[in-house]
């Protein structure tokens, strides 16, 4: 397998090679098999994931947890928000990485695939001993939660006004 060069990462892209080489030790590798739960909705966690090789999709649930499902009659309440390639090296998990909140959807395998992982005391332990470049990365990682935040704010937008039209009797 090739080796992957953290610099290729997008995540990584305003770094300077001696920040790369202080990046890189906290990734460790880590392979799944296909149709593994990476990450699971709704339970907590602390890891960050960079996807390098292979293929995953990300699932969220359409329905309220308190919702009984056997009133569904069988249907799936869940949507698959995306399907991502290691081609491009995205990441997830980075809401775990900085929060206890649990996860807001699952991330499974569609095959075998394998990531760059860190943790929330790794990330944290580098910030606390280079400042500079854990702000970088921190605001990295805020540049990516805001354009989460606006994508959703966005479909929300989509999805209240679809809901009044039907409820005016327009839709």
């Amino acid at each position: 397998m090739n080796p992957v060069r953290i610099e290729s990462i997008q995540l990584f892209s305003g770094l300077d090679a001696s920040e790369i080489a202080l990046v890189t030790p906290i990734f460790s590798e880590r392979s799944f098999l296909a149709r593994t739960k990476v990450i699971t909705e709704g339970e907590t966690g602390e890891e960050m994931f960079v996807l390098v090789s292979g293929k995953v999709r990300i699932v969220k649930s359409m329905i309220l947890p308190e919702v009984d499902i056997a009133s569904l009659a069988g249907k799936d309440p869940s949507k698959v928000l995306a399907t991502l390639t290691g081609d491009a090296h995205p990441f997830f998990g980075e809401m775990g990485l900085v929060s206890d909140s649990p996860r807001s959807a699952t991330v499974e395998t569609l095959e075998h695939s394998r990531f760059l992982v860190t943790d929330r005391a790794r990330f944290f332990a580098l910030a606390a001993s280079e400042p500079a470049l854990g702000c970088k990365l921190l605001s990295a990682l805020c540049t990516r939660l805001a354009e989460v935040v606006r994508s959703t704010n966005g479909e929300v937008m989509k999805l209240t006004t679809a809901l009044a039209l039907l409820l005016s009797g327009r839709g």
